[in-house]
C-alpha cells in the first residue's frame, strides 16, 4: 500500500487530481443511487439524518486527533444560515432522488452552478460578463431538452429536482461568503454538527427504526459520502478546478450503470444531450472567467450536489 501510494504522489499533478475527481464523481453517483435504494425503506428525510450523522462520526477521529481547537469561530450564525441551507438542499434532493429516475436527478443537478451564476450576480452584487450569462442561458437550455415541456409535462418531482439544484446553489454561495474568514477545519465541523442536528426534528417526523440490511446501506452511504469528501478535496488541490471539472461529468455514465443493474433503469438520449449541454455551460464558465482570478476577483464554479450542499468542501477559486 505504501509503494502503491508513493507511486501515486509521483505522477504529475494534474493526473493525480484527474484520478482524484474521477473517484469523487463515482463516489457521488453512488450516492444518488444508495439514497434511491434506501429510500424504499425510509422516508427521505431520515435518509438525510442518517447520511449527516454517518458522515459526522467518521469524521471524529479526526477531531480527536486535531483537537477541539479546529472548531473555533467568530461567525457561529454564518455557520448555522450556511447549514439551513444545506440541509434544505438534502432534504429536497433526497425527496427528488425517490421520486425520479436517478439519471435524470443527476442531469438535472449539473444546474446549480447555473442558479449560483444568478445568485452572484442578484446577492452578492458580483460582476458577471455577457459571456457568462451567455453559457448561463445555454445551461438552462440544456435543462429544457431534459424536461421537454410542451412534449412532457413538467411534473412536482422534476420542479423538486430544480428546486434542489437552486437550494444547492445557495448553500455555494454561503459557503462562499464564509470562505473568506473561516478556516477550512472549522467549516468542515460545524456543518457535519449543524446538519446533523437540523435534520434530527424532521427525521424524528416521519421515524421508522432501519431493519436488517438497511443499517449496512447507512453505513456505506456515511462512509461513500466521506470518501467522495476527501476525493474532491484533493481533487482541487493536485489541480486546478478548470482542469478537474470536465471529469465530474462521469457521475453520469457511473449513475446510469448503476441504476440499470440496481433499478432496470435506461436514461433516454435526450437526457444524455441535455445533460451534456449544461455541463459544458458550467465547463465554459469557470474556464471563460479563469483569467480573472489572477486581477484577484473569484468566481463560481462547478459545485457537486451530493457533497456541495450535503458535504463540507469550497469550490470557491480564488
Amino acid at each position: 500500500m505504501k509503494r502503491a501510494q508513493q507511486k501515486f504522489n509521483l505522477l504529475p499533478a494534474p493526473v493525480r487530481g484527474a484520478l482524484w475527481m474521477i473517484i469523487a464523481s463515482t463516489m457521488l453517483g453512488t450516492i444518488n443511487v444508495l439514497v434511491r435504494h434506501i429510500s424504499k425503506d425510509l422516508h427521505p428525510f431520515e435518509i438525510a439524518f442518517f447520511r449527516n450523522f454517518g458522515q459526522f462520526v467518521f469524521m471524529l477521529p479526526w477531531l480527536v486527533f486535531s483537537g477541539l481547537a479546529v472548531m473555533k469561530t467568530k461567525r457561529i450564525g454564518a455557520h448555522i444560515r450556511r447549514s439551513l441551507f444545506g440541509i434544505a438542499a438534502m432534504l429536497t434532493w433526497f425527496t427528488a432522488l425517490s421520486l425520479l429516475p436517478v439519471a435524470k436527478v443527476t442531469a438535472l443537478g449539473f444546474t446549480a452552478p447555473l442558479f449560483a451564476t444568478i445568485g452572484a450576480a442578484l446577492i452578492l452584487r458580483e460582476k458577471v460578463r455577457a459571456r457568462r450569462w451567455g453559457a448561463t442561458i445555454i445551461g438552462f437550455i440544456g435543462a429544457l431538452v431534459i424536461l421537454r415541456p410542451g412534449i412532457y409535462s413538467i411534473g412536482s418531482s422534476e420542479l423538486v429536482a430544480l428546486g434542489g439544484a437552486a437550494l444547492i446553489a445557495f448553500a455555494l454561495l454561503s459557503n462562499k461568503s464564509l470562505a473568506r474568514t473561516e478556516q477550512p477545519n472549522a467549516m468542515v465541523l460545524w456543518m457535519g454538527l449543524f446538519m446533523t442536528l437540523f435534520s434530527l426534528p424532521p427525521a424524528i417526523y416521519v421515524w421508522q427504526w432501519p431493519v436488517g440490511e438497511t443499517w449496512a446501506w447507512l453505513a456505506m452511504l456515511g462512509a461513500v459520502a466521506t470518501i467522495a469528501h476527501l476525493a474532491i478535496n484533493r481533487a482541487f488541490i493536485a489541480s486546478d478546478a478548470s482542469y478537474v471539472m470536465p471529469f465530474g461529468f462521469i457521475q453520469l455514465p457511473a449513475v446510469a450503470i448503476m441504476a440499470f443493474f440496481m433499478f432496470g433503469e435506461v436514461s433516454d438520449m435526450l437526457t444524455w444531450v441535455g445533460a451534456a449541454i449544461i455541463f459544458a455551460s458550467g465547463i465554459y464558465i469557470a474556464r471563460r472567467e479563469a483569467a480573472v482570478l489572477r486581477a484577484g476577483e473569484t468566481i463560481i464554479v462547478m459545485p457537486q450536489p451530493a457533497v456541495e450542499a450535503f458535504g463540507h468542501t469550497d469550490k470557491t477559486i480564488r
